[in-house]
């Protein structure tokens, strides 16, 4: 593209000097020739007049008389009735620019000049016209090349942009180049790269919000199972199969909002449900691994409350919060639920040290953790109780370590 952009631009430049230098040749060979004869017909003229006011004056007229009237380098022939012609100066050889006046007594002054001198300004005439040429065609050259470098390394940047994009590197480079359509598409890769980097960051969060969402549902799954199979006792087999059941749903439920989320992060689900039910369902669940601890979970608090969210997202929540005072708690651990303005509270209480000073404002963001965990959980759990149009919170910090859970609370019809 490089050589395109020089050589159509060095043709544009090359058929306007020629146009326009041939046409400034033929004007300035005619004005030069016209020049040259209007000086010979000048001096023609004027000898013409000398040789007019001596006959008048009834002087003789005589060569060495008018020999001062001649320029050097010309050739003047002065014929007078009767006399002989009087010759002043070398006449010239070759082409010669002739001017003749004539007298009505019959004299007669013709003035001659050799065309070498004519065309010795017409060399001098070329010899410019040439070299501005050839400067101009120069100065084509370099804007020629400027202009393509212009171009072309812009175009080469944008080929390099493109490609590293395509490769999987999407950091924007925000570089403009000062030409509307290549910074039209400096715009679009640009906008490309974000979107990609979005979409990217979107999938890896999905992935890590999957891994960590599925984890609590499969294990208390788990646990259930082995409860099944170290079992003889068909009734605590039943009982058990049937709060598996109950988890499956769980755990179909969390993949569902999970691709739901991902596709519309917006969308969410609110209806009413008895929160009693999640908790002791929690409970339910989570009270084999508590025993095989050694420790105990319990409830407490205000029952027969109905909360506005999604079953499955709230049941999440918990089972996080739950989890997490398993992992990192002490002591015996405390589902409260409690009544605040038009608001239910579900909390959870253990006897830990507590969350360490340093992570207190901390600990909902992502990659924020404690010992041994992801630092997912409790942003997740924040993120599904924001869907739900509920808020999770850090209430006490020391002991009791204390998480809220606030939803709305379902108005009675009466």
């Amino acid at each position: 593209m490089r050589r395109r952009l020089i050589n159509s631009t060095l043709a544009v430049v090359l058929v306007v000097i020629a146009v326009f230098g041939v046409s400034l040749v033929i004007v300035e060979t005619r004005t030069i020739e016209a020049a040259a004869h209007d000086r010979v017909q000048s001096e023609a003229v004027r000898l013409f007049s000398v040789v007019e006011g001596k006959i008048a004056d009834d002087v003789r007229v005589t060569r060495r008389a008018l020999a001062g009237q001649v320029t050097d380098g010309r050739y003047a022939e002065v014929e007078l009735p009767g006399r002989p012609p009087l010759k002043i100066g070398e006449r010239p050889d070759g082409s010669v620019i002739e001017v003749t006046e004539t007298g009505s007594g019959g004299e007669r002054v013709t003035v001659m000049e050799a065309r070498d001198r004519v065309n010795d300004e017409l060399g001098q005439t070329l010899l410019i016209i040439f070299a501005v040429a050839l400067l101009a065609v120069g100065a084509a050259v370099l804007l020629a090349m400027r202009q393509a470098s212009r171009l072309t390394a812009p175009l080469t940047d944008l080929a390099e942009t493109a490609e590293r994009l395509g490769s999987g590197d999407q950091r924007t480079r925000h570089r403009r180049y000062g030409v509307p359509e290549l910074d039209r598409v400096a715009d679009v890769l640009d906008a490309s790269a974000e979107r990609i980097a979005r979409m990217l960051t979107a999938e890896r969060r999905l992935a890590a919000d999957a891994s960590h969402q599925l984890r609590t549902p499969l294990t208390a799954l788990s646990m259930r199972l082995e409860e099944i199979a170290l079992t003889d006792d068909p009734a605590t087999v039943k009982e058990e199969a049937a709060v598996a059941l109950t988890q499956v749903e769980r755990l179909t439920d969390v993949v569902q909002r999970l691709l739901t989320k991902s596709r519309d992060p917006k969308t969410g689900a609110g209806m009413g449900f008895d929160l009693d039910e999640v908790v002791k369902q929690q409970i339910e669940e989570w009270r084999p691994a508590y025993r095989g601890e050694g420790r105990a979970i319990v409830r407490s608090g205000r029952k027969d409350l109905r909360a506005v969210g999604t079953p499955g997202a709230v049941a999440q929540v918990l089972a996080t919060l739950i989890e997490n005072a398993l992992m990192h708690g002490a002591g015996t651990v405390a589902l409260r639920t409690r009544v605040t303005g038009n608001q239910v509270v579900a909390e959870v209480t253990d006897e830990g040290p507590g969350v360490p000073a340093d992570l207190g404002s901390r600990v909902f963001e992502r990659t924020v953790s404690g010992r041994n965990s992801t630092g997912l959980g409790l942003a997740v759990a924040r993120d599904l109780a924001e869907a739900d149009g509920g808020r999770l919170e850090l209430v006490q910090q020391q002991e009791p370590t204390t998480f809220a859970l606030f939803l709305a609370r379902e108005h009675e019809h009466h």
